[in-house]
């Protein structure tokens, strides 16, 4: 049976997420900030709702890329070099995050950020923890990834792109702001192909936890994210 989490309960140990349904470890216990933090500090996410309630998880193995392995092709730094897209970051978090749900994704049918998901992540920024990536096509946005970072250790939640390259654009400026700020690990939570392509790799999540805990322990700068000091000679 899947735990259900009141108010205040402590979530599970993560072993006790169920492998065959993704890792689900628990359900409940709400999306405000203080939760979210915890969980994601133990290596939970929350991955939608149902009824209002969030799913939380903690798939084994877990897909991970380290910034020093981001894998950057030669057609992404030829459209990087063409200044094709303008990159900004923490300019408009709510927009990024309403195009993650709404742009469609093959093979699903819906999408995982629901209302409640968008409060709970805005307010996240609000406070610093959550930040935006985007691309902009003139001023339109075209693609864009957002995810929060604590410590060394920044967590993807999700991304988008309108416009061929515009997420893979946007993922190569949050990768070389990571390493300009020594954040060490993004969390990408779950195999997929498109991952794979940037050099991400799935890790044991005994190895992923002892490499979190580390990561997390550094102090978090909650100050909006610039490109101003980036380099960005591709």
């Amino acid at each position: 049976m899947i735990p259900f989490l009141g108010p205040h309960d402590l979530f599970p140990p993560v072993d006790m997420a169920r492998e065959e349904m993704g890792g689900l470890l628990a359900v409940g216990g709400g999306l405000q900030p203080d939760r979210l933090l915890e969980a994601y500090r133990q290596g939970i996410f929350p991955w939608g709702t149902v009824d209002g309630l969030p799913l939380w998880y903690s798939p084994d193995p877990r897909m991970v890329l380290f910034p020093e392995e981001f894998r950057l092709t030669r057609s992404l730094r030829k459209t990087l070099r063409a200044r094709k897209f303008a990159v900004r970051f923490d300019t408009d978090f709510a927009g990024v995050m309403a195009a993650c749900a709404t742009t469609p994704r093959e093979g699903q049918d819906g999408t995982w950020i629901t209302p409640e998901m968008k409060e709970a992540y805005c307010r996240l920024h609000e406070l610093g923890w959550a930040h935006s990536v985007e691309s902009y096509e003139g001023d339109t946005l075209v693609g864009g990834l957002y995810g929060l970072a604590i410590g060394r250790m920044f967590y993807g939640e999700s991304m988008f792109s309108r416009r061929t390259d515009a997420s893979k654009v946007a993922f190569a400026h949050l990768v070389r702001y990571l390493v300009s700020n020594q954040l060490g690990m993004i969390d990408c939570q779950m195999h997929t192909d498109h991952l794979a392509s940037l050099g991400a790799r799935e890790i044991p999540r005994d190895a992923f936890l002892t490499r979190l805990s580390a990561l997390t322990a550094a102090a978090s700068s909650r100050t909006r994210w610039s490109t101003d000091q980036l380099d960005l000679a591709w």
